[in-house]
């Protein structure tokens, strides 16, 4: 389990000590000692979770992201295209029938390798998927509907089983 040193904000001081007699230099830094002879230690009490090997969850959920945003990217290069230009929305859907966006990566770089004109549909989806990701996803919406999803889905999962169990026990008792 990892672990930290704690030091309290109050051990340090960005104001001049009040000693008249000492240079200027010494004075902008009062000097750091530590109250007790034991550095105070805080414990992370975040969950171990195993099996994800060198990634943690956060790490794959991002991977999931960054791939879904390609996903978002392509959804809205072609209804562009299907809306301006019916020869590259032929294209990129002919594409889409060949080759998986479940790697949004392998899924750009094949386009990239394609032809030309596969080659800027390919830029077109990168420019969208990073300007989608910095500016139009809802990061703390994302947060509101993940917490309340966990808890909707554990309290319905539990009242079922309460109820299950329940009406079962009562059948039993007539």
């Amino acid at each position: 389990m990892e672990s930290s040193t704690f030091v309290r904000a109050s051990q340090f001081s960005l104001f001049p000590a009040k000693h008249h007699s000492a240079n200027r230099a010494t004075l902008l830094f009062k000097p750091w000692k530590p109250t007790t002879s034991h550095s105070t230690t805080l414990q992370c009490h975040k969950m171990y979770v195993p099996g994800f090997g060198e990634a943690s969850p956060e790490a794959k959920a991002a991977k999931h992201l960054h791939d879904f945003f390609t996903y978002v990217a392509v959804r809205i290069v072609s209804a562009q295209l299907q809306s301006y230009n019916q020869e590259a929305y032929a294209d990129m859907m002919q594409f889409l029938e060949r080759h998986s966006l479940n790697d949004g990566d392998k899924f750009c770089a094949d386009l990239m390798r394609e032809s030309s004109r596969h080659k800027s549909l390919a830029l077109r989806i990168l420019e969208v998927r990073s300007a989608y990701c910095k500016s139009d996803f809802e990061w703390d919406n994302l947060k509101r509907l993940s917490l309340k999803m966990v808890d909707d889905r554990n309290t319905r999962l539990m009242r079922d089983y309460v109820s299950e169990t329940s009406s079962v026990k009562s059948e039993s008792e007539k």
